[in-house]
């Protein structure tokens, strides 16, 4: 009986805590689009630059968001599909066996196909900056 008493407790909590969030508008934390796995990184002999490659993998049929890089960023696209927008551009269709070049601090966005997109990504940028900065 006293674990039964318990057992009904701890629903009865969990139910009312769940009730609260909700009430409160919580939300639940936002999806992951993308993955970056880095594979290498070396400086640039003679400069304030780095290399870095590493595997992108993004989630079917989102947009990663508009951002930039404190350098150019290449690509292979390996898997999937996506369409490249960079400001200034027209979108680029990419599919499995295409690549891409995207200038020094150009504000960009990716959209993925159906399938999602796997690519391995080439950036060459400043040393001591942040990867990638979200854009307006």
């Amino acid at each position: 009986m006293r674990k039964m008493i318990i057992a009904t407790c701890l629903v009865a909590l969990t139910l009312t805590g769940s009730a609260i969030a909700q009430q409160q508008g919580a939300t639940a934390p936002p999806a992951v689009t993308i993955k970056r796995t880095p594979l290498q990184k070396f400086d640039v002999p003679d400069t304030k630059y780095e290399t870095i490659i590493g595997i992108a993998e993004i989630t079917s049929n989102v947009n990663i968001g508009r951002h930039t890089h404190p350098g150019i960023e290449s690509g292979f696209v390996l898997d999937g599909e996506m369409v490249l927008m960079v400001e200034g551009q027209p979108p680029l269709t990419l599919k499995a066996g295409d690549s891409y070049k995207i200038p020094h601090e150009a504000i960009h966005d990716a959209r993925s196909g159906d399938k999602g997109a796997k690519l391995v990504a080439t950036y060459v940028v400043e040393k001591g900056k942040p990867l990638a900065s979200p854009a307006p």
